[in-house]
């Protein structure tokens, strides 16, 4: 009896051991993430959510300018060019026409009387103006030159000899905009008084005369220019001569000039043009001799 209950008790403790040795060599420092087995849940594709059309943005209306405010007018822009006639001035359209003689604009003397205006655009200095002056002063010629806001800034020697010497000073603007792209009449109305108070203030003139940059208007640019006092002046004669570095010569100038020139042109020249300086005391004498007169621009009705 006693055997048989030593013998069972031997076998539970080796039972006992051999269950520890296995769970000692299965353990770890982390312990695993058990894993449970269940039933996977049927995926569920969600519905998707319809977009929603986009509202369209309204840009507010703004306040419409007052009937007849000079901001009620037409601001579009309008390019000054024409085909050119030799002897002979340009047709324009009887609409430009009426909106020039509405707005004091002109590219001609409507009287077409044997006359001529001189007239140069300063936008900067290219060594020839000095020459212009002298010129005109031997031939005893009056001009206009129309300056910008920096010109003015930069050349005050040349501008004193204009003024001293009894020539025009214009108004080219301030800053050389398209003034229609601009679209708001006071900034428009910077150009022309910004240029105009920096002129009086030196010398106690106000400027007369305005010239757009470019030969670009709108019928909002010519009434602002009305409205501030200037008299607009385009031209009736102009060849491509603003590229200083062009030089052809003074025969190649006095050949693009002269041909065109009829009864109450309004001549535009580049001061920055070699050819010009050079070729201005032949086409002066030239138009004299054809009998012409040059007259300033305060000559104009």
């Amino acid at each position: 009896m006693k055997k048989i209950i030593f013998l069972m008790l031997s076998l539970l403790l080796i039972s006992s051991c051999g269950a520890e040795k296995t769970t000692t060599e299965t353990h770890s420092e982390v312990e695993p993430t058990p894993v449970v087995t269940s039933t996977p849940e049927p995926t569920v594709t969600p519905t998707p959510t319809p977009e929603s059309t986009p509202k369209a943005t309204v840009k507010p209306e703004s306040t419409p300018a007052p009937a007849g405010s000079i901001a009620a007018l037409d601001n579009t822009g309008s390019g000054w060019g024409f085909v050119k006639v030799k002897g002979s001035k340009p047709s324009i359209p009887k609409k430009t026409q009426e909106l020039f003689a509405k707005y004091d604009t002109y590219y001609m003397d409507p009287r077409e009387e044997k006359v001529l205006y001189l007239t140069f655009d300063e936008g900067y200095e290219n060594g020839f103006t000095g020459q212009i002056l002298d010129t005109l002063k031997e031939c005893d010629v009056p001009a206009a030159f129309f300056i910008t806001g920096s010109y003015f800034d930069r050349e005050q020697e040349l501008i004193k000899r204009m003024v001293n010497e009894g020539h025009i000073v214009g108004n080219h603007t301030e800053n050389h905009p398209n003034l229609h792209k601009l679209s708001d009449p006071e900034k428009m109305r910077a150009e022309f008084t910004e240029l105009d108070d920096k002129f009086y203030n030196t010398y106690g003139l106000h400027m007369k005369y305005m010239r757009p940059p470019e030969g670009e208007y709108s019928e909002r640019v010519l009434a602002l220019a009305k409205d501030a006092g200037y008299k607009t002046i385009l031209w009736s004669f102009a060849y491509k001569d603003w590229l200083r570095d062009d030089v052809r010569g003074s025969q190649y100038a006095f050949d693009a000039v002269t041909p065109y020139l009829h009864s109450g042109c309004i001549i535009l020249l580049h001061a920055v043009s070699q050819d010009n300086a050079d070729a201005l005391s032949d086409i002066i004498n030239y138009a004299k001799e054809a009998g012409y007169v040059f007259k300033s621009l305060d000559d104009l009705p």
